[in-house]
């Protein structure tokens, strides 16, 4: 099942809600998030939020936090929409008490990619693990522009999860034609997301974990991060 939703003023107060109430259900009292955190960080760019959208989709919650805290994904998973795009220069991984982030480049190399319309050839990205739900991409576009987006990925259970993706940008492009290209673009990377999320989700949780933790790429960083200040906090149980 999956459902979109438009909304071009306001941030999705409802990821706030669901947030709050899965830390109260899922988290262990040793778990100490800063309050509110997710919602300080989208009310501090909500000025520049130009597209929500929100989905359900029927693949464990590990599987998508897996998927989206492994940079290689940009390169592998998104040939299409991305083509041509390589990751290099991945810069140190610096940790926070609830997350971290890294800055990597993403460059273009082929000379039919669309997003040499509207962006510089290299540009600097930063993703950043804020908790238990909530991750940012953030992508440098030219100058001061940039675009910001953020993953609320809630588990629903064993076998599936609710994803809200906020997008925020200050890019000077007309904002009704960008918000239909932005929607454009996200459900077209989600299309290609899918078969490798199905592809993650026959596999065991532990496999995912134990392929991370035997990875010495600096792309992997994140995850394994994740790994070890939420393993306990998992709606799918893993083995110590």
């Amino acid at each position: 099942m999956i459902k979109t939703i438009t909304q071009i003023e306001d941030v999705n107060i409802e990821s706030f809600d669901l947030i709050e109430q899965s830390r109260t259900n899922k988290c262990d009292s040793s778990t100490k998030f800063p309050l509110h955190q997710t919602e300080v960080r989208m009310l501090q760019i909500k000025q520049h939020h130009t597209i929500c959208q929100e989905y359900v989709l029927p693949i464990p919650y590990l599987c998508q936090m897996y998927h989206l805290l492994n940079l290689k994904h940009l390169e592998v998973v998104h040939g299409f929409s991305l083509k041509g795009l390589k990751i290099g220069n991945v810069g140190q991984f610096e940790e926070t008490k609830t997350g971290g982030s890294i800055k990597f480049q993403t460059t273009l190399v082929s000379s039919f990619n669309i997003l040499r319309i509207w962006r510089r050839l290299v540009v600097e990205v930063q993703l950043t693990l804020h908790d238990l739900y909530t991750i940012e991409l953030n992508i440098g576009i030219y100058r001061d522009r940039k675009i910001n987006v953020i993953f609320n990925i809630l588990p629903l259970g064993e076998s599936e999860h609710k994803l809200f993706i906020n997008i925020y940008s200050n890019v000077g492009f007309i904002k009704p034609i960008f918000q239909v290209l932005l929607h454009c673009a996200s459900y077209l990377t989600l299309v290609e997301d899918m078969p490798y999320l199905h592809k993650l989700a026959k596999k065991n949780p532990l496999s995912l974990v134990k392929s991370a933790k035997n990875s010495k790429r600096q792309t992997m960083q994140l995850f394994n991060r994740f790994i070890d200040l939420y393993q306990s906090n998992l709606p799918e149980p893993i083995p110590e």
